[in-house]
């Protein structure tokens, strides 16, 4: 029971924005496996991880214990810029469908990057700067976490290149004018600027690429290049540990109310923004607090967790970066040009794929034509153009409100709404021209994909 109506928008105080991020992995009695080094398939020690990725993230990335992890006051203090972030209380949504539920969102891009991206591009480059280093380098898909990096490494004084997927940075050219503005080197992935990309358009020629593609090839200017590190946007554990600031500010502002979801729905393409909001309400469901269900939303195109294997697979498309053991499609699958955006990859968070794998966790597929029907739907009843991959989450948050509708149970429903789909017009326009097409890969193009998983001894 609820202590009082939430009214449409509740905001944490300044005061009230977390001093600590929340470890899934601690709260998880499952661990996922651990990475493996290409070379020996051994277990990564933080020697093999730390030529590549800034040293305090090595020690994140590897901390299996600590619950929760201070968080320096340098990275409060840019915080402080954009958030608490509000949650919304839909109710103009709830009322056009005719639901008993409730549906909350939280309302992520009331930033310049317009997405969750920030909460960890300022954390990863706060620590490259502690570090002494002077450049990093990074991939990204619809651009949203080239935005944030180039905003945070511009505050931070470091020099960026980005790799960007090339379908995206044909379909979205006004993003890679916002990282430029802010200091940041923008490649199309893949280039003829690496090694892993002049082979991967030697084997793919007019590909669109991947984020598979863009990490190889930001993975090798890092690792070549002096004083220098590369810096991921997703899967990764250091990602989702700083993202749980966007569920504990969504646990503390319902529990201002005395509400706990019966539903949290997230899009899923690396994991970073689920496993964050999902964080301390999938912590409190492990240790008995609640029965919360979890959802991840992946595109049809891009199949990970309900078509792909798990087993151990490269993060990247040219095979240069440690094994995951993670849902896949296989680092060579190559996803349709579509407007899935950032939820284009062939793999999926060890953590949510062990999530996923315990039964902790559902996933659901959906075709980009009902996600651009949703994203419409939300826009003219809630006032907010939404991302194409916030509005996978939208998707199934309608349809499960729907189910509401139906059986007449009342249930309270959290989405995150990662971010506002404001340079996503080419794709509202095809949605609204009626051009849009749905790519839904064949069992003959998965196969191809799960022909590049490494035949080593774990995946016997």
């Amino acid at each position: 029971m609820a202590k009082q109506p939430i009214p449409y928008k509740t905001y944490l105080s300044e005061e009230e924005i977390p001093r600590q991020w929340y470890n899934l992995n601690a709260a998880m009695k499952k661990k996922h496996e651990p990475f493996l080094n290409p070379a020996t398939l051994k277990a990564c020690s933080a020697d093999d991880l730390k030529p590549v990725f800034c040293d305090d993230c090595v020690e994140q990335e590897l901390n299996m214990t600590d619950l929760y992890v201070d968080i320096p006051e340098e990275i409060r203090d840019f915080y402080k810029m954009y958030r608490p972030s509000p949650l919304v209380r839909a109710y103009c949504l709830e009322k056009a469908l005719g639901t008993p539920a409730e549906i909350y969102y939280k309302l992520e891009g009331n930033n310049t990057s317009g997405s969750h991206k920030l909460n960890s591009a300022v954390a990863q480059a706060y620590y490259a700067k502690k570090q002494g280093l002077k450049s990093v380098t990074t991939e990204t898909g619809a651009g949203q976490w080239g935005t944030a990096l180039s905003m945070a490494t511009a505050y931070f004084g470091l020099d960026l290149i980005v790799y960007m997927v090339k379908v995206s940075s044909e379909q979205k050219p006004h993003r890679k004018e916002v990282m430029r503005t802010y200091g940041a080197q923008v490649i199309p992935s893949p280039s003829d600027t690496t090694a892993a990309g002049r082979k991967i358009l030697a084997e793919f020629p007019g590909t669109g690429g991947s984020l598979g593609c863009a990490i190889s090839e930001a993975v090798e200017k890092a690792v070549t290049s002096d004083s220098c590190r590369y810096v991921l946007g997703s899967v990764l554990d250091h990602v989702i540990l700083h993202q749980s600031i966007i569920g504990l500010e969504s646990k503390a502002a319902l529990d201002k109310y005395g509400i706990t979801p019966d539903l949290v729905i997230g899009c899923v393409g690396g994991g970073s923004n689920y496993g964050g909001l999902i964080a301390p309400f999938m912590g409190d469901k492990i240790a008995g607090k609640n029965e919360t269900e979890f959802i991840g939303v992946e595109p049809a195109s891009c199949p990970s967790l309900t078509r792909g294997k798990f087993v151990y697979d490269f993060c990247d498309s040219a095979k240069i970066t440690p094994l995951a053991k993670m849902y896949t499609l296989g680092c060579g699958f190559m996803p349709a040009p579509n407007h899935a955006g950032g939820l284009r990859y062939h793999g999926m968070s060890p953590i949510v794929s062990e999530l996923y794998h315990e039964g902790l966790m559902r996933a659901v597929a959906v075709e980009q034509s009902k996600v651009f029907e949703a994203a419409e739907y939300f826009a003219r009843t809630e006032g907010i153009l939404p991302a194409p991959e916030s509005s996978h989450a939208i998707r199934v948050a309608i349809d499960e409100a729907l189910k509401c509708k139906e059986t007449g149970k009342k249930k309270r429903i959290l989405f995150g709404l990662t971010g506002t789909g404001y340079f996503d017009m080419s794709a509202y326009k095809q949605y609204n021209d009626g051009t849009m097409k749905d790519y839904i890969p064949t069992d003959e193009d998965l196969a191809k994909g799960f022909a590049s998983i490494p035949d080593i001894p774990q995946n016997k």
